[in-house]
């Protein structure tokens, strides 16, 4: 069905089966007038019967004990056969609407949820939104996961054995820590008002999946709800929003006769006092829930000891299981569609796993060992059969609006214009997914399967740790005698002679600054690259104020109260513990952070920073700056989203009375936030 989150005005059609064509969910939907058609995507299948067609379940045994495989898989001891081996599949539909196609393991076209099955996945996770399309019936993207949507993915799913957990944002489009917007049927809804409308959504649409045929076993009550739920802020009137969700499903599990679990959901895992504040509430309000499901992403939500402790911390102060809602990991750097991936996979890996089939793997494999060592009851990862539509030299912009199947279309742009409206656009995920750009499945989708016994594999080399070495201007370049071989088993890495070429060594100018790289050959002849940094004096003082003094640094706002602050949060620092923070709740920001030097030779430098934040509205106004001798220069840039570093740079900049200015000046708006980190100041000519 096609919900719009106003029942007065909703409007059923189901067209029948027939042939090799399947067509479900065309509906029209109105607002609060009644006379706005919408339509909800369409099922094409062809040539493919898939066990959902055939109404009946279909079931695949995993090994018994350990198995030969292209990738190691070193066993989990005592991995509970319940554990949950979940997969988001929200966008299958639409980019199956827009033409990819699925394979299984030896080459012939499969329904991908057949594939999932076989490959050990026990759980599928379906986002579902309340009306994500515009007042024309065009789709807002990422999937456009109405509950239409969900019913046709959690059929096929049910099909092969998979129990399903509705994941219900309660919006139009995407929930999450920087994003709660009400659905657009919600607004002007008072708190209780809003609250009785989210209990109907949960209660008919959990009724229309259970009719349907799907078999519900976990429904989460709102997605990342750290800041809030369907536009409410407020903890009290956000605990009585989840309070009415639990009482729908606990009201349709009885009902239909079923288990089904309510789950919370919440992020920002690396904060562990965040997290435990959480589910303080929860428990201080007395609010009914199974399950306290948390996002882990191992290269933004610190270490796997970290959720662990956060995990432990649930299950033992609060009583109530754990599981992790969402994680993922890169298999290549590559980009398959033209529109930036979310984790390049480039730089900043975790130690340890690179971007390879088997590091995947492995990463995927050491989550789960982590979660289950902590009591966690399993792991969902995290879109995993979303893959590119069209190639990456290709203008795919008509099949990803056509269908939804890029991240946002430009439909989205007002339901959310200061993020999905400013950055609508492909997938940034087919590089963590578990199938290659082509739709074949990777090796490491049969993790899952081979958790319990492991999996064998002829011993090969998975990666060389890079070798970077850094050393100031002036200074001596000393190269390390060995590298570390990381294998595809771990257990098996050495640390291997490397003998490096001493002519590209010798010529490193270390008087300047400079990037160099460095030939290196192993004993058995492998070639191996050291990359070499030069880098000049950086005149700045705590440039990254990881010292407690911090007068050096002048701070200037306008308005009675000070947007600023030193945070001590290392996921919010580009390099350390500690970065120059802002945000306000209450009012628009204009400040400052400068510093001023009285002492510095003659000549040209350059200046730069490093800066992360979001939320910005297009009027919003931030500049790196230098001022010298009555000259400023300026480099204009503008933040995007979190973790998405932007690096301004002021070259040029000419001293001849040994003064200078520098600093980072904003105008943004309420809510709006960000850190600054890594300012540097360096002489390059006289």
């Amino acid at each position: 069905m096609i919900t719009c989150g106003n029942r007065n005005y909703r409007k059923w059609l189901a067209l029948m089966v027939s042939g090799g064509l399947a067509v479900t969910a065309l509906a029209g939907c109105g607002g609060s007038n009644g006379g706005t058609e919408q339509s909800a995507q369409t099922e094409v299948s062809e040539g493919i019967k898939t066990a959902a067609e055939d109404n009946k379940v279909t079931t695949f045994a995993l090994p018994d004990g350990p198995e030969e495989s292209e990738i190691y898989v070193e066993p989990i001891a005592d991995l509970p056969d319940d554990f949950i081996l979940g997969m988001d599949a929200s966008a299958v539909l639409s980019l199956e609407n827009s033409g990819v196609t699925y394979y299984n393991y030896e080459g012939k076209e499969q329904d991908v949820f057949e594939t999932l099955a076989q490959s050990g996945v026990n759980y599928i996770r379906l986002r579902v939104w309340n009306d994500p399309y515009d007042a024309d019936g065009n789709g807002y993207g990422g999937g456009n996961n109405d509950v239409a949507t969900a019913v046709t993915l959690g059929k096929r799913a049910t099909a092969y054995g998979m129990k399903v957990c509705v994941d219900f944002h309660y919006s139009d489009f995407w929930a999450d820590p920087k994003r709660q917007h009400a659905p657009k049927a919600w607004e002007g809804m008072s708190a209780s008002e809003k609250s009785e409308a989210l209990y109907d959504f949960t209660k008919e649409s959990l009724a229309e999946l259970l009719d349907a045929g799907v078999d519900v076993g976990m429904v989460q009550v709102g997605n990342e709800i750290n800041n809030g739920m369907a536009g409410e802020e407020d903890v009290d009137t956000v605990m009585d929003l989840i309070a009415s969700g639990s009482r729908a499903v606990r009201e349709i599990a009885k009902d239909y006769g079923k288990d089904i679990k309510v789950a919370v959901h919440y992020t920002n895992i690396e904060d562990y006092e965040e997290v435990d504040t959480r589910a303080a509430n929860l428990q201080n309000a007395g609010v009914d829930y199974d399950l306290f499901g948390l996002s882990y992403y191992p290269y933004w939500d610190g270490t796997m000891e970290n959720m662990q402790a956060v995990a432990e911390n649930i299950e033992n102060t609060y009583g109530k299981d754990v599981y992790i809602a969402e994680t993922s990991y890169c298999y290549t750097t590559e980009d398959g569609d033209g529109f930036a991936n979310s984790f390049a996979g480039t730089e900043d890996l975790v130690d340890g796993y690179v971007a390879t089939v088997q590091s995947q793997a492995t990463m995927i494999r050491d989550i789960c060992a982590a979660a289950d060592e902590a009591g966690a009851l399993g792991v969902f990862y995290w879109e995993g059969t979303w893959i590119p539509v069209g190639d990456a030299d290709a203008d795919n912009t008509a099949l990803w609006e056509k269908y939804g199947s890029g991240w946002a279309s430009i439909y989205s742009a007002d339901y959310d214009p200061e993020d999905a409206g400013l950055y609508y656009g492909g997938c940034s995920w087919d590089n963590q997914a578990m199938f290659d750009f082509t739709g074949h499945p990777l090796a490491s989708l049969n993790v899952f399967k081979y958790l319990k016994y492991g999996a064998t594999a002829p011993l090969a080399v998975d990666f060389i740790t890079e070798v970077a070495v850094t050393c100031d201007v002036g200074g001596e370049v000393t190269l390390p005698d060995t590298v570390e071989v990381v294998y595809n088993d771990r257990a098996a890495n050495t640390q291997e002679d490397v003998t490096w070429d001493a002519e590209q060594l010798a010529a490193i100018d270390t008087g300047k600054a400079g990037s160099y790289e460095v030939a290196g050959t192993l004993a058995d002849g492998t070639a191996v690259t050291a990359q070499v940094e030069v880098e000049m004096v950086n005149y700045v003082l705590n440039p990254s104020f990881e010292d407690e003094d911090t007068s050096m640094w002048k701070v200037s706002y306008e308005g009675e109260n000070n947007p600023t602050d030193f945070q001590n949060k290392a996921d919010d620092a580009y390099t350390g513990d500690i970065a120059f923070h802002f945000w306000s709740g209450d009012s628009d920001m204009d400040f400052s952070i400068e510093q001023e030097f009285t002492d510095l030779a003659p000549g040209t430098y350059q200046l730069s920073a490093y800066a992360q934040g979001g939320d910005m509205s297009v009027d919003a106004s931030m500049e790196l700056y230098a001022v010298a001798d009555g000259t400023e220069w300026t480099d204009p840039f503008m933040m995007t989203t979190y973790a998405d570093w932007q690096n301004p740079t002021v070259r040029e900049i000419k001293v001849t009375d040994s003064t200078l200015t520098i600093g980072v000046r904003f105008k943004c708006n309420v809510k709006s936030w960000g850190t600054v980190d890594d300012v540097t100041l360096n002489r390059i000519s006289d």
